[in-house]
């Protein structure tokens, strides 16, 4: 039988009494497959991860390593969430690293897009790894290897940045839900009790802001970056729009325009923020967001955000542009 094919007979995971049962054989079947052996997994706070972490602690505890690596370019208060809900509530056993000095060190001065990413990932791998061989006595790899993963890559994706560890770890692998699509690991989340904004927490890129700091990444800029996509988050949900936009960020170009504080002529930065909808993610459209929404979080980024002077709204759709920027 091939493992890694949904079976036609597999319901669909829409309700909590189907999530509670799938939740009750995978946790049955960690069991067996792990016994009393440690299990290392990446934990980056997307959903998949926290929903793959959630489960294995309701089935193994403290058997699971968690590793949760900051690299400097998480959105605001994303690591912080992770150590609050994990190790804080469901006392996983959580190594959190703080890589932020490591990473900005190694894309000072690069400013090509792929260069960045495939640093970023190469980057992660290493820290990683790093933080494996610490451990002697771990025997499996967990990774949030989802339904589409095994169908686009015709195989087990390497996900979450962790399939290129070498091999010599030997590690075997425990992906309790790969034989489900988003929507259903989004209700078996909500069914193990973590909370909705990170069960439903938007596509986030694995290179961070990294990519949303457009051009070499600056601390400057990645820290307006940062406070601006926080507000924005912050209006869209009091604005009801969390859930109707698809996905919303902001942006911060590596160029500057000139602004006017105080009387005073100033070279600032422009901020861009980017809202669409899609079903698929091939095609996408940039909703119509009402004017008294956009002002408000035009002034608050003016306002709140130090060295900003322009805030622009990209209404551009997917094609010709791309949903991001790099």
């Amino acid at each position: 039988m091939d493992t890694n094919k949904r079976p036609d007979s597999m319901a669909r995971i829409t309700t909590k009494e189907l999530a509670d049962q799938f939740i009750d054989e995978q946790v049955a079947l960690v069991r067996s497959q792990v016994g009393d052996k440690k299990v290392l997994l990446a934990l980056s706070g997307g959903v998949d991860s926290s929903v793959v972490a959630a489960l294995l602690i309701k089935a193994i505890g403290k058997q699971l390593v968690c590793v949760h690596v900051n690299h400097g370019l998480m959105r605001k208060g994303e690591s912080e969430q992770v150590i609050k809900i994990f190790k804080d509530g469901l006392d996983a056993n959580l190594v959190y690293v703080d890589a932020t000095e490591r990473f900005l060190g190694k894309v000072k001065g690069v400013s090509d897009p792929e260069q960045k990413r495939k640093i970023i990932g190469g980057e992660f791998i290493r820290v990683f790894e790093e933080e494996a061989r610490k451990f002697d006595d771990i025997d499996f790899l967990a990774q949030g290897t989802i339904y589409p993963d095994i169908i686009e890559s015709d195989g087990v994706k390497a996900h979450h940045n962790v399939g290129g560890l070498p091999e010599d770890l030997q590690f075997e692998l425990v992906e309790p839900v790969k034989l489900l699509y988003k929507d259903e690991v989004r209700v078996v989340g909500k069914a193990l009790g973590l909370p909705e904004n990170m069960v439903d927490r938007q596509p986030f890129p694995g290179p961070g802001l990294g990519v949303r700091c457009l051009g070499e990444i600056t601390r400057e800029r990645l820290e307006a970056l940062r406070e601006s996509d926080a507000i924005l988050r912050e209006e869209f949900d009091n604005a009801g729009l969390t859930k109707s936009v698809w996905q919303f960020f902001t942006v911060v170009p590596d160029f500057r325009s000139t602004g006017v504080r105080d009387g005073k002529r100033v070279f600032d930065l422009p901020v861009i923020i980017r809202a669409v909808n899609t079903v698929d993610a091939m095609t996408a459209t940039v909703p119509e967001i009402e004017w008294s929404v956009l002002k408000k979080i035009t002034d608050r980024i003016l306002a709140e955000v130090p060295g900003v002077c322009r805030v622009l709204y990209d209404l551009s759709p997917k094609g010709p542009a791309t949903i991001e920027w790099e």
